[in-house]
């Protein structure tokens, strides 16, 4: 395609727009994560946890793993046997060819029994890679849908908790615990031998579990308050990085350095507080599991001394206590890596059901931008409070609206709600007559448009930003670029489309950056498009482009809806929307509410002190003075307006009109620089 494509092409061209190379397309098929479509859960639950179905798919290999793990701990009495039969057989009859039948015939169970282990080992591999392949995606998707509106929630934990349960499949944990029941057979054939050796085992597992018990009890509350500090210390450091430039140019490192060292300080104190509480127990268990090989040796030759046991049962004895202890004593030294694994367990079962009910919805039909809202009221994830109320509009395909008011006025928590990231508290939002939370944003995300404040580019080419890193279609790409005006300049970018954006890639400025942004937005020209000041960053150029953007797409039958405070956006849109301190002040056309302010600013200029009166009226609960946002501690209640919130009259809404555009007269022109 040359420069002379217009917004209007159609998908019949099949030359690659300029500025794009020729394996674009292909490439971007190659780039393509191989993994399936996670836009439905990949588990079938049937009653069961998300992981239990797993497991239950895979029950074949589980039982495998599981027979064989039993085999393998009950081929640890062969060894038993074989020193048994030497001791007692071989060395009082002096018979080498005993000596050699019997050590062939250890060679070849010792030969089963590492293949077996092997083949197990193998097993719990795949098993876990199973698992991971199964669940990554919707781990990585719930954790993501989790995170919006919600970002105190760890999701890095959520993502890590796989890799727990992966590493604990693969390692000793699970064994540990398929093992631990054999402690009980190994003692009951210690009894077998003589009572006094199945007691030893019973009483110096009893010491050990209950050592690690008061170990475990002294150490636990100061480790979690060292692992609580360096968290902090952490995160101080890692929020610092986020503000590197003002730090370093305002001198203020050191009293950032300051803020982590209190925290560092904090964990190291803790930390030897919690290892020299821990010391005695460590040093008295480390003492026992020494004395634990020649006490049992002692037993055992005592009890051959008074005729009790052979010889080789001494040996054997040994041995078998040993192996009684071991497994209790893996147990203990695992204990942390099962209670993780276990905790990982829990989070990932309640991430994904929750996920899974949020997510379980029917196909829609494509949108075409009727949207309904009525008595809406919106409460941040979280919180109990409403920042939004009353809020009743309606917008129909082609039209587009502006919304507008003071800052912390609740425009962005409406828009929130518009594209459905935010549930409505109260009352409803519908878009062609479906609720927007019921609309699932697999679906429903590619057939919008969305800016929002926060101006995010992705690591990637600038096609692939803008075609949302999905497949490029270069000439919806390029009909988004020429609407916007940036066809040209990302033609003068070092590589045109394919020049690489981000931390690491080319440098844009922050006009270039919303520009593509909303490029983003308007690519495939969807039906539905929300914009949250999306002049913010913008020069002169840059808003005419957005205009001329906002009116080909009502042309073109799109709803849109943006929040501004510049009065040459306003002038693109149908209807505004006046909110104040989540109150909605007015809706109506937008010449109508021009020409009251107009007509505001006429009375003001004749009788200024009423003007200002009426101008500074705020629309607050009865009995509040406050200006901020209106709210109280009950959801119920804060979602419900008092009469004083009702609907103003057309003054009040020209009054929050005229004091936003009196404050954005000049358009912000550095905008475009660099």
């Amino acid at each position: 395609m040359n420069d002379k494509t217009n917004p209007n092409a159609t998908e019949q061209e099949t030359a690659p727009p300029e500025g794009f190379s020729a394996q674009q397309e292909s490439s971007s098929q190659e780039q393509a994560s191989p993994m399936k479509d996670s836009s439905k859960a990949s588990f079938v639950t049937d009653g069961r946890k998300p992981i239990d179905s797993i497991i239950h798919q895979c029950r074949r290999s589980f039982y495998f793993v599981v027979i064989a793990t039993v085999i393998i701990d009950m081929m640890y009495l062969v060894p038993m046997l074989f020193m048994m039969t030497v001791m007692d057989k071989v060395m009082t009859s002096r018979s080498v060819v005993t000596l050699v039948s019997i050590t062939v015939v250890i060679m070849g169970f010792y030969v089963f029994w590492s293949a077996l282990e092997w083949i197990r080992t193998r097993m719990m591999v795949r098993l876990s890679l199973r698992m991971d392949w199964d669940l990554s995606a919707d781990i990585f998707d719930a954790s993501f849908r989790r995170y919006v509106g919600r970002k105190n929630i760890n999701v890095q934990q959520l993502l890590g908790d796989l890799a727990t349960l992966r590493q604990f499949m693969t390692g000793k944990g699970l064994f540990t615990i398929i093992d631990a029941p054999f402690a009980i057979v190994f003692i009951i054939v210690g009894g077998i031998f003589h009572p006094y050796l199945a007691l030893f085992a019973v009483v110096a597992s009893v010491i050990m579990v209950t050592t690690a018990y008061i170990s475990q009890k002294v150490t636990a509350p100061g480790l979690k308050a060292a692992n609580d500090a360096s968290t902090e210390a952490a995160r101080v450091a890692s929020a610092s990085l986020l503000h590197s430039e003002s730090t370093l140019a305002l001198g203020m490192m050191g009293a950032i350095r300051q803020r982590w060292y209190n925290e560092h300080h904090k964990h190291l104190k803790h930390q030897v507080n919690a290892s020299e509480a821990a010391g005695m127990t460590t040093a008295f268990s480390d003492f026992f599991q020494k004395a634990m090989g020649s006490l049992q040796m002692m037993v055992g030759t005592l009890l051959a001394i008074e005729g009790l046991i052979t010889g080789g049962m001494v040996m054997a004895a040994s041995m078998l206590i040993s192996r009684a202890i071991t497994p209790i004593n893996k147990l203990i030294g695992g204990w942390k890596e099962i209670i993780m694994a276990r905790q990982a367990y829990e989070r990932i079962n309640a991430l994904l059901i929750e996920d899974v009910q949020r997510q379980s919805r029917m196909q829609l039909p494509p949108v075409i931008g009727s949207l309904v809202v009525e008595k809406a009221a919106a409460v941040p994830p979280g919180h109990n409070k409403a920042v939004l109320f009353d809020i009743d509009f309606k917008v129909s395909p082609g039209q587009a609206i502006a919304i507008v008011g003071p800052s912390a006025a609740g425009k962005t928590s409406l828009v929130r709600m518009l594209v459905g990231i935010w549930k409505p508290a109260k009352g409803s939002i519908r878009l062609d007559g479906v609720e927007i939370s019921d609309w699932n944003h697999d679906e429903f995300g590619p057939q919008i448009g969305y800016v929002s404040q926060e101006i995010g580019l992705f690591e990637g080419t600038v096609a692939e930003n803008i075609a949302r890193l999905g497949d490029i279609d270069p000439v919806k790409v390029v009909q988004a670029t020429k609407l916007l005006g940036m066809h040209e300049i990302i033609l003068g970018f070092p590589k045109g489309y394919d020049t690489v954006l981000g931390d690491t890639g080319f440098a844009l400025s922050g006009g270039q950056r919303q520009r593509i942004v909303i490029c983003r937005a308007v690519y495939g020209m969807p039906k539905y498009v929300v914009m949250d000041e999306p002049n913010a960053n913008l020069d002169e150029v840059g808003e005419s482009a957005l205009v001329q953007a906002v009116n080909y797409l009502k042309s073109q039958g799109s709803t849109v809806i943006i929040t501004t405070h510049r009065p040459r956006l306003i002038g693109a849109v149908d209807n505004l929307l006046v909110l104040r301190n989540g109150a909605q002040v007015g809706f109506g056309p937008a010449d109508d509410m021009i020409n009251a302010v107009r007509n505001l600013q006429v009375v003001s200029q004749n009788s200024p002190k009423d003007s200002q009166a009426d101008s500074e009226d705020v629309v607050v609960k009865e009995g509040t003075n406050d200006s901020s946002v209106n709210t109280s501690p009950n959801i119920e209640e804060s979602t419900t307006p008092s009469t004083s919130s009702s609907p103003s009259s057309p003054s009040d809404a020209a009054a929050v009109i005229d004091e936003v555009l009196s404050k954005n007269q000049e358009p912000n022109s550095p905008g475009e620089s660099k």
